[in-house]
C-alpha cells in the first residue's frame, strides 16, 4: 500500500508538471481569457484536477497503510499542504477563470513536493502524544486554512509583477527580486541535496553536545562548518573549515550555507541567461491580466482561508492541547507562531476593510503572510525546540 501511495504521488507530480505547460499555452492565447477560457485552459484545469485526484489518492492510501492521518511528520505535512494548495487554486480558478494563477501555483506546488520528499518518507507509528483523532481534525484543518491563505501570495506576486515599474531599479524591484531569489534558493536546495543523496554522500562527526555528552552527527552534504569539538569519523571526506559552538546545530547551518551558495550560483546563472532581473523577465506573462480581478482573488483567498485557519490552528488546537497537556495554551513556539499568523491575517482584513488597503499594499501583505506561514512550517518545526518538535 505504501508503494502504491508513493506511485500516486509521483503521478500527481508529473500531472502538475504537464498542467504547468498547458497553462503556459493558455496565457499565450490572445483571446479574452476572462470571457471564455481557451482549449489550452480547459485541458490544463482538467489535468490539474486529475493530478489533484491522484494526489488525494496518495493521501488516502497512505492513511490506510499507516493507520493514521498522514500529517505527522514533515514529509507528510508538506505533501498534504501542497495537495490543499492545489485544491485552493482549483476553487479560485472556477470562481475567476484566470489561467495565470495555474502558471504560478503549480510550479510552487512542484517545489513543495520536491522539498517535502527530501525528508524521511517512512510511515512510522505515532508517538503517544499524537495518538488522537484530533491529529486529523486539527492538522488537516490548519493545513487547508494555511493553503488557502497562501493563495493570496500567488495573487500578490502576479499583481506586483504586473504593477511594479521594472524600467529602473527601486525598493519595489529590489524586494520583488528578493522573492524570486528565495524561490530560486529553494530550488537550488532541492537540486544540490538530491544530487548528493543520489551519490549516497555521508559524513559522520563525533562531537560534544550542549550537555557535554559525546554524540554523532551525520551530514549529507560536504561539511563547510563542523560541530562543537567535532572529530571527523568518515575517512576520505572533506574536513569542515570552522567549528561552531554546541548551541548551534552545525548540520542545519551547513545546509543553510550550501543552499545560499547554490542559490546564488543558480540565481546568477539565470541573470546571465536572461540579462535582466527575473521579475522583469516574468512581467510579460502578466501583460493581459486585470489588476482589479487579481487583487480581488488575493482578498477572497484570505477571506475564505482566515476562518478555516482560525478553526484549525486555534480552536481545534486548544481543544487538543487541553486533552493532551491539560492546558489550552502554553506559549509553545508553534502556538506562538500560529497566533502571530492569525494576528497578521486579522490585521490584513482590518486594513483592507477599514482602511481601504487594496491593490499594491494588499499584494505586499499577501507576500509577507506567506513568508510567515513558511517560517512557521520550516524554521519553527525544524530549528526551534518545543512540544511540537516531533513534527
Amino acid at each position: 500500500m505504501i508503494a502504491l501511495s508513493s506511485n500516486l504521488l509521483y503521478a500527481a507530480f508529473f500531472l502538475y508538471l504537464i498542467s504547468t505547460l498547458l497553462f503556459g499555452g493558455a496565457i499565450r492565447d490572445r483571446r479574452k481569457q476572462y470571457e471564455k477560457p481557451s482549449k489550452w485552459a480547459a485541458m490544463a484545469i482538467s489535468v490539474t484536477i486529475l493530478g489533484f485526484v491522484t494526489h488525494l489518492g496518495y493521501f488516502i492510501t497512505r492513511w490506510m497503510a499507516s493507520g493514521h492521518a498522514p500529517v505527522s511528520n514533515m514529509f507528510e505535512f508538506v505533501t498534504a499542504f501542497s495537495m490543499m494548495f492545489v485544491l485552493a487554486f482549483i476553487i479560485l480558478y472556477f470562481l475567476y477563470k484566470v489561467s495565470i494563477l495555474g502558471l504560478f501555483t503549480l510550479p510552487i506546488t512542484l517545489l513543495m513536493i520536491s522539498y517535502g520528499s527530501l525528508f524521511p518518507t517512512d510511515a512510522s507509528p505515532l508517538i503517544p502524544a499524537l495518538q488522537s483523532d484530533w491529529l486529523a481534525i486539527h492538522v488537516t484543518t490548519t493545513a487547508l486554512g494555511s493553503a488557502i491563505l497562501a493563495s493570496s501570495f500567488i495573487a500578490g506576486v502576479i499583481y506586483l509583477l504586473r504593477s511594479v515599474d521594472q524600467a529602473k531599479p527601486s525598493k519595489k524591484t529590489f524586494w520583488l527580486e528578493v522573492i524570486m531569489y528565495m524561490i530560486v534558493t529553494t530550488l537550488a536546495y532541492v537540486v544540490i541535496t538530491s544530487i548528493f543523496r543520489g551519490l549516497d554522500y555521508e559524513v559522520v562527526y563525533n562531537w560534544i553536545d550542549k550537555n557535554d555528552q559525546e554524540a554523532e552527527m551525520t551530514y549529507h552534504l560536504p561539511s563547510l562548518v563542523g560541530p562543537n569539538q567535532g572529530e571527523l569519523l568518515t575517512k576520505g571526506k572533506m574536513e569542515a573549515f570552522v567549528k561552531v559552538p554546541a548551541i548551534i546545530d552545525a548540520g542545519k547551518l551547513n545546509t543553510v550555507i550550501w543552499s545560499a551558495i547554490t542559490g546564488l550560483l543558480l540565481y546568477g546563472g539565470l541573470r546571465l541567461i536572461l540579462r535582466k532581473r527575473i521579475s522583469a523577465a516574468l512581467q510579460p506573462l502578466t501583460r493581459n491580466i486585470k489588476l482589479d480581478m487579481v487583487d480581488e482573488i488575493g482578498y477572497r483567498a484570505v477571506a475564505i482561508g482566515f476562518p478555516i485557519f482560525s478553526l484549525g490552528a486555534l480552536v481545534f488546537a486548544m481543544i487538543w492541547a487541553q486533552i493532551a497537556w491539560t492546558r489550552y495554551w502554553g506559549w509553545d513556539p508553534k502556538e506562538v507562531w500560529a497566533l502571530i499568523t492569525w494576528l497578521f491575517y486579522a490585521a490584513y482584513l482590518h486594513l483592507r476593510l477599514s482602511k481601504g488597503w487594496s491593490g499594491e499594499r494588499s499584494a505586499w501583505l499577501g507576500v509577507i503572510g506567506f513568508g510567515i506561514i513558511i517560517f512557521n512550517l520550516v524554521f519553527v518545526n525544524l530549528i526551534i525546540a518545543g512540544l511540537h518538535s516531533y513534527a
